[in-house]
């Protein structure tokens, strides 16, 4: 087990240009082995309001550089991350948990981020509109928020800020980031590479601290405009509730259903489901939440599920022949079990797996799962799970099959299988979910897409992917000019 970091990581708070101590600190853990790899700032109040002043500071010449100067920085740092994509990839997976090659692949798609938002913020623009007033010329421009506070996860600790830093820095906006605490020494890598990229300094400012103090004080501060933030649904409400009037960009839960019909690809199915399930340890907001499978497949169905999962080897990240590594904290291992010991408990099947693998050196690792036979009643089907678990529900007929998807509070992502494919746009339709694919997994998704919830569900508010995020985070603001006619008419 390759326990180490890459030393030149620097270590702390990015505030105004600088890196900065914190006087208080808590571990950075590696979930593989427990070890304590650094010790990280745990920021106070006062710290975010230095943060949020720097970038307060910065804001209005950041706005007003040159949109094609802000593109080429932004260039500059996907070549920054690409330079340094091997080190990141090594922290992302010491400190997150997934497997190496997951882990290189995601800083890869961190600098195609920046790409993307040079290139789609050259083609923003506004509009020219039609008024009754012949005297009135009417026109609509963009502009940044101002001070933009970002609040980022565990699961994709680099992709994930990316989705909201890229479009930001893009659009002229200052930042103030908080990432998640366990996974906050891969942000320390990724802004050590942005500093390399020549950002003016106040534009993007780290800080490195607890929700509850640090991610609640970038919440409420006047100063800060907007918030994004991508997360729990619990979290997320918490969040509108503490910053009620500001705009929001929240990407939360998920668990979304695959339903698989009985004319549908089974092979093509089971292979969506199941890598949609096991992918960086299921701990993935639109990962197979569960599988609906129509009873005259589901037995052909769970047996190539069980296939799928038997090839996983769950393992040392590092080690060439592992596909799976721990979950990331204690917190999530223990619903993980939580929700398999309820399943069993009350009628369901383990087909494989089902129990957590402390022999391999953490508490955190837990097989690839499959269980059948799951009812609509237990926790693993009602709530998100976010492990390596596939459950999956027998239906009868396509009206079955779309209430018990529909029956859930959450709205994210869905997957549909059949050959049938007005069957499929149907249940598309019906269901709040903001993305449904039909015949694909629930976690089919590019970066230039829009990502996000169904309205009146706990999945979030508002769309992450290319054009919808710069538009969530700039102003759209309406001019108008009166013009003069008296000497036209004379």
């Amino acid at each position: 087990m390759d326990t180490g970091y890459t030393p030149t990581t620097k270590i702390g708070n990015f505030i105004g240009g600088s890196w900065a101590l914190e006087s208080e600190t808590m571990p950075a853990v590696n979930p593989a082995t427990g070890a304590v790899i650094a010790q990280l700032p745990k920021s106070s109040r006062e710290t975010v309001a230095t943060a949020v002043s720097a970038a307060k500071l910065a804001a209005k010449a950041w706005a007003a550089t040159p949109v094609f100067k802000r593109a080429e920085i932004c260039v500059a740092i996907g070549t920054a991350i690409d330079a340094e994509r091997e080190s990141i990839a090594r922290i992302l997976s010491i400190e997150q948990g997934k497997v190496y090659a997951e882990a290189f692949g995601e800083v890869g798609k961190a600098a195609d981020g920046f790409r993307l938002a040079s290139e789609l913020v050259k083609q923003m623009g506004g509009q020219t509109l039609p008024a009754e007033d012949a005297t009135k010329l009417v026109m609509t421009i963009r502009q940044p928020r101002g001070v933009y506070g970002v609040i980022t996860p565990w699961n994709f600790p680099v992709n994930i800020p990316v989705e909201y830093l890229a479009p930001g820095i893009a659009t002229g906006n200052a930042i103030v980031w908080v990432p998640a605490p366990s996974t906050s020494l891969v942000a320390c890598a990724l802004m050590q590479a942005i500093e390399k990229a020549g950002l003016p300094a106040g534009v993007l400012n780290l800080v490195i601290g607890e929700g509850a103090t640090a991610g609640d004080a970038v919440v409420v501060h006047p100063d800060v405009a907007a918030i994004g933030f991508t997360g729990s649904a619990a979290t997320g409400k918490r969040i509108a509730e503490r910053g009620a009037g500001k705009p929001l960009l929240l990407e939360l839960g998920g668990n979304g259903p695959v339903i698989v019909f009985e004319d549908a690809d089974l092979d093509a199915a089971a292979a969506a489901a199941a890598g949609g399930a096991f992918f960086n340890a299921g701990q993935v907001c639109a990962a197979t939440g569960r599988v609906l499978a129509h009873h005259s497949i589901v037995d052909s169905l769970c047996e190539k599920l069980t296939a799928h999962a038997a090839k996983h080897v769950l393992g040392d990240p590092f080690h060439q022949g592992t596909t799976m590594g721990p979950l990331n904290n204690p917190k999530v291992a223990a619903k993980v079990k939580e929700h398999v010991d309820d399943a069993l408990s009350n009628g369901a099947k383990v087909l494989i797996g089902g129990k957590p693998r402390p022999d391999l050196g953490s508490e955190l690792y837990f097989e690839p799962t499959v269980i059948r036979d799951v009812t609509r009643d237990m926790k693993i089907n009602r709530e998100e799970t976010f492990g390596p678990v596939v459950p999956v529900l027998a239906f009868q007929n396509e009206a079955e099959a779309l209430d018990l998807a529909l029956d859930s509070e959450y709205g994210l992502s869905v997957g549909v299988f059949t050959a049938d494919v007005t069957r499929g746009v149907e249940i598309a339709k019906a269901i709040p979910a903001g993305i449904v694919n039909i015949n694909a997994g629930s976690t089919w998704w590019e970066i230039h897409l829009p990502f996000g919830g169904g309205s009146n569900t706990k999945s979030g508010i508002g769309r992450l992917g290319g054009v919808h995020t710069m538009e969530a985070m700039t102003e759209l603001k309406m001019i108008t000019i009166t013009i003069d006619r008296k000497g036209a008419d004379s």
